[in-house]
């Protein structure tokens, strides 16, 4: 495993990415955000970082001057457009491309982090799939084993090996979603992972509370991030986000701020808790 340099991507790869070419274009960051070093030189390790609330989270990570580490599976043009942008920032910013099914992966993600910057403040992890099906009876097993193994397991693997390297201030922060309070009917498997990650974040708190180390989470709600165009399609990609009461998808700009407080001294009384950033819709928990 190595990290991405622009120079290793090949010609035929410089090419828009998946966020390169919607339509609208994503957010990430918006250009009146003003960092106030509340991250100031914190390394951070952020899971699909590469575009969507990922990408968000990064640069607002950059410009509240962390460093960060960007995991992400095959998108090279995201990444390295991800990168540049971090750079432009005035932040360094590491690649790591692989799986994170692989337990093995994992454990490389934080070894190279320490490798590179010496020492870990903050893992994110967000990394996601989804794949709808309205019917439980048409759930494909080779999906279902997939979504479980992407969206949860690489929680355990990469909070484990974190831990040798984590102290007293540091933080955990885990991307759920609005699908796990109210579910979804095309949404089974996705959902049901979300909602993992719910206990997950609560009992992970309780765990670590005694060593000081916050752990939290944020459940979006309908965000206008590559994931979208690339697992809805028709009226479902057409009335996208439409639903909620503000009557629209969100940008990653409007999530990615909710990291930073996680991440920073403001929220240090914060732990075990879920911050719901989903266009108004009333949540129990």
């Amino acid at each position: 495993m190595k990290e991405v340099e622009v120079s290793e991507i090949k010609e035929q790869d410089k090419q828009p990415g998946i966020q390169g070419i919607m339509d609208p274009q994503p957010i990430s960051i918006r250009e009146s955000y003003q960092g106030s070093n509340k991250l100031q030189d914190k390394i951070a390790i952020i899971t699909g970082g590469d575009s969507g609330i990922g990408k968000s989270v990064a640069l607002h990570f950059a410009r509240e001057g962390a460093d960060v580490v960007i995991v992400y599976l095959e998108e090279d043009t995201d990444a390295r457009q991800t990168k540049l942008e971090v750079e432009q920032e005035g932040r360094e910013c590491l690649l790591l491309k692989g799986d994170i099914k692989q337990e093995m992966f994992c454990k490389k993600v934080i070894e190279s982090t320490i490798h590179k910057f010496g020492k870990l403040n903050c893992l994110v992890n967000n990394a996601a799939i989804q794949f709808p099906t309205n019917d439980i009876e048409k759930i494909q097993v080779s999906n279902l084993k997939a979504t479980f193994e992407t969206n949860i397991f690489p929680y355990f693997y990469l909070t484990q090996e974190a831990m040798q390297h984590l102290k007293a201030g540091d933080t955990i922060i885990n991307t759920t979603s609005v699908t796990a309070y109210r579910g979804s009917e095309h949404l089974i498997d996705y959902a049901s992972t979300k909602g993992a990650i719910v206990s997950f974040t609560r009992s992970l708190s309780k765990s670590l509370a005694k060593k000081g180390i916050r752990v939290n989470g944020v459940a979006p709600g309908p965000i206008w991030t590559p994931l979208i165009p690339a697992t809805f399609s028709g009226e479902d990609l057409e009335n996208f986000g439409q639903d909620v009461p503000l009557g629209r998808p969100g940008q990653p700009a409007e999530v990615g701020p909710a990291y930073v407080y996680l991440a920073g001294e403001d929220s240090s009384y914060i732990t075990g808790q879920i911050l719901h950033i989903n266009g108004g819709e009333i949540i129990g928990g």
